[in-house]
Protein backbone atom coordinates (compact mmCIF):
# COMPACT_ATOMS: atom_id res chain seq x y z
CA UNK A 1 0.00 0.00 0.00
CA UNK A 2 1.19 3.66 -0.77
CA UNK A 3 -0.01 6.40 1.66
CA UNK A 4 -0.59 10.21 1.37
CA UNK A 5 -0.55 12.79 4.08
CA UNK A 6 -0.24 16.86 3.72
CA UNK A 7 2.18 18.85 5.13
CA UNK A 8 2.17 21.29 7.72
CA UNK A 9 2.39 25.45 7.73
CA UNK A 10 4.25 25.14 10.82
CA UNK A 11 8.23 23.75 10.84
CA UNK A 12 10.50 22.97 12.72
CA UNK A 13 14.00 23.59 11.75
CA UNK A 14 16.14 21.55 14.40
CA UNK A 15 18.85 20.04 12.81
CA UNK A 16 18.35 16.02 12.34
CA UNK A 17 20.77 13.34 11.59
CA UNK A 18 19.59 11.66 8.57
CA UNK A 19 20.70 12.01 5.02
CA UNK A 20 18.37 14.06 2.58
CA UNK A 21 17.66 13.56 -1.16
CA UNK A 22 16.11 15.66 -3.77
CA UNK A 23 12.64 16.21 -4.53
CA UNK A 24 11.19 14.84 -7.91
CA UNK A 25 9.70 18.04 -8.69
CA UNK A 26 12.70 20.27 -7.44
CA UNK A 27 12.26 22.40 -11.22
CA UNK A 28 9.07 22.81 -10.56
CA UNK A 29 9.32 24.55 -6.41
CA UNK A 30 12.08 26.46 -8.25
CA UNK A 31 9.55 28.24 -10.91
CA UNK A 32 6.64 28.72 -8.45
CA UNK A 33 9.24 30.28 -5.75
CA UNK A 34 10.07 32.63 -8.50
CA UNK A 35 6.79 33.16 -9.39
CA UNK A 36 5.39 33.48 -5.56
CA UNK A 37 8.18 36.32 -4.45
CA UNK A 38 7.32 38.68 -7.47
CA UNK A 39 3.66 39.16 -5.93
CA UNK A 40 3.60 42.20 -3.92
CA UNK A 41 2.92 41.92 -0.08
CA UNK A 42 -0.78 42.22 -0.26
CA UNK A 43 -1.39 39.97 -2.92
CA UNK A 44 0.69 37.20 -0.48
CA UNK A 45 -1.30 38.44 2.05
CA UNK A 46 -4.38 37.89 -0.04
CA UNK A 47 -3.24 34.50 -1.23
CA UNK A 48 -2.85 33.05 1.72
CA UNK A 49 -5.34 34.91 3.92
CA UNK A 50 -2.64 35.82 6.41
CA UNK A 51 -0.96 38.36 8.47
CA UNK A 52 1.50 41.06 7.19
CA UNK A 53 4.21 39.62 9.87
CA UNK A 54 3.47 36.05 7.73
CA UNK A 55 3.74 37.77 4.99
CA UNK A 56 6.86 39.25 5.12
CA UNK A 57 8.43 36.04 6.42
CA UNK A 58 7.00 34.38 3.38
CA UNK A 59 8.19 36.97 1.07
CA UNK A 60 11.29 36.65 2.30
CA UNK A 61 11.52 32.58 2.11
CA UNK A 62 10.51 33.06 -1.52
CA UNK A 63 13.22 35.36 -2.01
CA UNK A 64 15.78 33.27 -0.45
CA UNK A 65 14.55 30.23 -2.35
CA UNK A 66 17.61 28.08 -3.86
CA UNK A 67 17.55 25.71 -6.69
CA UNK A 68 20.68 24.08 -5.47
CA UNK A 69 20.74 25.00 -1.72
CA UNK A 70 23.36 24.11 0.63
CA UNK A 71 22.52 21.28 3.12
CA UNK A 72 22.40 23.53 6.17
CA UNK A 73 19.61 25.53 4.33
CA UNK A 74 17.31 22.37 3.84
CA UNK A 75 15.81 19.70 5.95
CA UNK A 76 14.24 16.36 5.50
CA UNK A 77 10.23 16.94 4.80
CA UNK A 78 9.08 14.82 7.61
CA UNK A 79 10.79 16.06 10.19
CA UNK A 80 10.60 19.78 9.61
CA UNK A 81 6.73 19.64 8.90
CA UNK A 82 5.72 20.09 12.55
CA UNK A 83 2.01 20.32 12.58
CA UNK A 84 -0.86 18.02 14.24
CA UNK A 85 -0.15 14.91 11.31
CA UNK A 86 3.48 15.08 12.21
CA UNK A 87 2.78 14.65 15.97
CA UNK A 88 0.52 11.48 15.24
CA UNK A 89 3.65 10.26 12.58
CA UNK A 90 6.24 11.34 14.91
CA UNK A 91 9.02 10.30 12.11
CA UNK A 92 11.68 11.40 15.24
CA UNK A 93 11.27 8.07 16.72
CA UNK A 94 10.52 5.92 13.26
CA UNK A 95 13.35 3.36 12.76
CA UNK A 96 16.14 3.19 9.99
CA UNK A 97 14.52 0.51 8.42
CA UNK A 98 10.52 2.35 8.99
CA UNK A 99 12.49 5.34 7.30
CA UNK A 100 13.51 3.25 4.57
CA UNK A 101 10.51 1.63 3.91
CA UNK A 102 8.45 5.26 4.02
CA UNK A 103 10.78 6.46 1.50
CA UNK A 104 9.52 4.00 -0.76
CA UNK A 105 5.46 4.52 0.43
CA UNK A 106 4.88 7.07 1.93
CA UNK A 107 4.52 10.71 0.37
CA UNK A 108 3.69 14.00 1.16
CA UNK A 109 1.56 15.95 -1.12
CA UNK A 110 2.98 19.88 -1.28
CA UNK A 111 1.86 22.76 -3.21
CA UNK A 112 5.04 23.54 -3.55
CA UNK A 113 6.97 20.73 -4.20
CA UNK A 114 4.16 18.54 -5.79
CA UNK A 115 5.39 15.06 -4.05
CA UNK A 116 7.77 14.57 -1.11
CA UNK A 117 9.32 11.18 -0.16
CA UNK A 118 9.53 11.80 4.11
CA UNK A 119 13.48 12.27 3.73
CA UNK A 120 13.37 15.21 0.57
CA UNK A 121 15.15 18.00 1.39
CA UNK A 122 13.05 21.00 1.36
CA UNK A 123 13.68 24.56 2.13
CA UNK A 124 11.32 26.79 4.37
CA UNK A 125 8.04 27.93 2.83
CA UNK A 126 4.56 27.90 3.19
CA UNK A 127 2.33 27.47 0.22
CA UNK A 128 -1.13 25.65 0.61
CA UNK A 129 -2.01 23.82 -2.38
CA UNK A 130 -5.86 25.37 -2.42
CA UNK A 131 -3.76 28.82 -2.90
CA UNK A 132 -4.89 30.90 -6.55
CA UNK A 133 -1.52 31.21 -7.48
CA UNK A 134 -1.74 32.35 -10.99
CA UNK A 135 1.23 30.45 -13.35
CA UNK A 136 1.18 29.84 -17.02
CA UNK A 137 -0.59 26.68 -16.34
CA UNK A 138 -3.46 28.24 -14.93
CA UNK A 139 -5.19 30.26 -12.09
CA UNK A 140 -4.89 28.01 -9.37
CA UNK A 141 -2.46 25.49 -8.35
CA UNK A 142 -4.27 22.42 -8.54
CA UNK A 143 -4.27 23.76 -12.47
CA UNK A 144 -0.73 23.93 -11.92
CA UNK A 145 0.01 20.46 -11.13
CA UNK A 146 -2.31 19.07 -12.88
CA UNK A 147 -2.35 15.58 -13.64
CA UNK A 148 1.21 15.24 -13.13
CA UNK A 149 0.95 14.06 -9.24
CA UNK A 150 -1.76 11.73 -10.09
CA UNK A 151 0.51 10.04 -13.05
CA UNK A 152 3.68 10.18 -10.14
CA UNK A 153 1.34 7.82 -7.73
CA UNK A 154 0.61 5.81 -10.34
CA UNK A 155 4.01 5.20 -11.53
CA UNK A 156 4.83 4.54 -8.09
CA UNK A 157 2.21 1.95 -7.21
CA UNK A 158 3.58 -0.15 -10.00
CA UNK A 159 7.13 0.39 -8.65
CA UNK A 160 6.28 -1.06 -5.20
CA UNK A 161 3.89 -3.49 -6.78
CA UNK A 162 0.68 -2.53 -5.65
CA UNK A 163 -2.65 -0.88 -7.01
CA UNK A 164 -4.02 1.02 -3.40
CA UNK A 165 -3.30 4.36 -2.32
CA UNK A 166 -4.43 4.94 1.64
CA UNK A 167 -5.81 9.08 1.47
CA UNK A 168 -4.39 10.02 4.99
CA UNK A 169 -4.37 13.61 3.14
CA UNK A 170 -7.04 16.88 3.85
CA UNK A 171 -9.29 17.26 0.69
CA UNK A 172 -7.72 20.17 0.04
CA UNK A 173 -4.44 18.33 -0.66
CA UNK A 174 -5.68 15.23 -2.10
CA UNK A 175 -7.61 17.41 -4.39
CA UNK A 176 -4.12 17.56 -6.37
CA UNK A 177 -4.14 14.59 -7.10
CA UNK A 178 -6.54 13.84 -10.45
CA UNK A 179 -9.21 11.36 -9.91
CA UNK A 180 -9.60 10.59 -13.21
CA UNK A 181 -5.86 10.22 -14.01
CA UNK A 182 -5.26 8.15 -10.32
CA UNK A 183 -5.37 4.17 -11.30
CA UNK A 184 -4.77 3.33 -7.70
CA UNK A 185 -7.50 2.05 -5.82
CA UNK A 186 -8.24 5.03 -3.04
CA UNK A 187 -8.80 3.91 0.87
CA UNK A 188 -9.30 7.23 2.66
CA UNK A 189 -9.64 6.46 6.60
CA UNK A 190 -11.66 8.70 8.73
CA UNK A 191 -11.81 8.99 12.59
CA UNK A 192 -14.85 10.49 14.54
CA UNK A 193 -14.56 11.11 17.76
CA UNK A 194 -18.01 10.46 20.11
CA UNK A 195 -19.55 12.58 22.06
CA UNK A 196 -22.73 12.38 24.20
CA UNK A 197 -23.83 9.23 21.73
CA UNK A 198 -22.55 11.56 18.37
CA UNK A 199 -19.75 10.91 16.42
CA UNK A 200 -18.38 13.68 14.66
CA UNK A 201 -15.21 14.31 13.11
CA UNK A 202 -13.44 17.26 15.04
CA UNK A 203 -9.92 18.69 13.08
CA UNK A 204 -7.53 18.67 15.71
CA UNK A 205 -7.90 14.51 16.27
CA UNK A 206 -8.31 13.78 12.99
CA UNK A 207 -5.25 15.32 11.75
CA UNK A 208 -3.25 13.66 13.96
CA UNK A 209 -4.68 9.94 13.76
CA UNK A 210 -4.54 10.54 10.37
CA UNK A 211 -0.26 11.20 10.62
CA UNK A 212 -0.41 7.75 12.92
CA UNK A 213 -2.26 6.00 10.70
CA UNK A 214 0.15 6.82 8.01
CA UNK A 215 2.86 5.80 10.44
CA UNK A 216 0.83 2.53 11.68
CA UNK A 217 1.28 1.44 7.88
CA UNK A 218 4.70 1.85 7.85
CA UNK A 219 5.91 0.25 11.24
CA UNK A 220 3.56 -2.74 10.40
CA UNK A 221 4.42 -2.69 6.37
CA UNK A 222 0.18 -2.71 6.26
CA UNK A 223 -0.85 -4.62 2.63
CA UNK A 224 -4.24 -6.17 3.70
CA UNK A 225 -7.80 -4.12 4.13
CA UNK A 226 -7.61 -7.00 7.91
CA UNK A 227 -4.57 -4.84 9.10
CA UNK A 228 -5.76 -1.45 8.06
CA UNK A 229 -9.28 -2.37 10.11
CA UNK A 230 -7.06 -3.30 12.92
CA UNK A 231 -5.25 0.62 13.54
CA UNK A 232 -6.21 1.26 17.44
CA UNK A 233 -3.39 3.79 18.21
CA UNK A 234 -4.93 6.37 20.34
CA UNK A 235 -7.96 4.15 21.27
CA UNK A 236 -9.58 4.08 17.94
CA UNK A 237 -11.66 1.29 16.48
CA UNK A 238 -13.02 0.24 13.46
CA UNK A 239 -16.59 0.95 13.09
CA UNK A 240 -18.21 -1.32 10.22
CA UNK A 241 -21.69 0.89 10.35
CA UNK A 242 -20.07 3.95 9.59
CA UNK A 243 -17.69 2.87 7.02
CA UNK A 244 -18.76 2.92 2.93
CA UNK A 245 -17.70 -0.68 2.30
CA UNK A 246 -13.67 -0.53 1.30
CA UNK A 247 -13.56 3.11 0.02
CA UNK A 248 -14.01 4.88 3.57
CA UNK A 249 -13.11 3.47 6.98
CA UNK A 250 -14.67 4.96 9.83
CA UNK A 251 -12.86 4.71 13.02
CA UNK A 252 -14.24 6.29 16.38
CA UNK A 253 -13.70 6.75 19.99
CA UNK A 254 -15.13 8.43 23.16
CA UNK A 255 -14.22 12.14 23.07
CA UNK A 256 -10.37 12.18 25.12
CA UNK A 257 -11.16 13.67 28.71
CA UNK A 258 -9.47 16.70 29.11
CA UNK A 259 -5.86 16.28 30.93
Amino acid sequence: MLTVISPAKSLDWDPVDVTPTQPDFQDDAVRLAKTSRNLTLGALKDLMSISDDLARLNRDRFKAFEAAPDADKTKAAAFAFNGDTYQGLEAKTLSDDDLAYAQNHLRILSGLYGLLRPLDAIQPYRLEMGSKLKTRRGKSLYDYWGDTLAKALNDLGEAQNTDTLVNCASQEYFGAADRKALKLRVITPVFMEVKDNKPRIVSFFAKRARGAMARHIVENRVTDMDDLKAFNIGGYQYDADLSDSDEKLTFVRDYPSPK
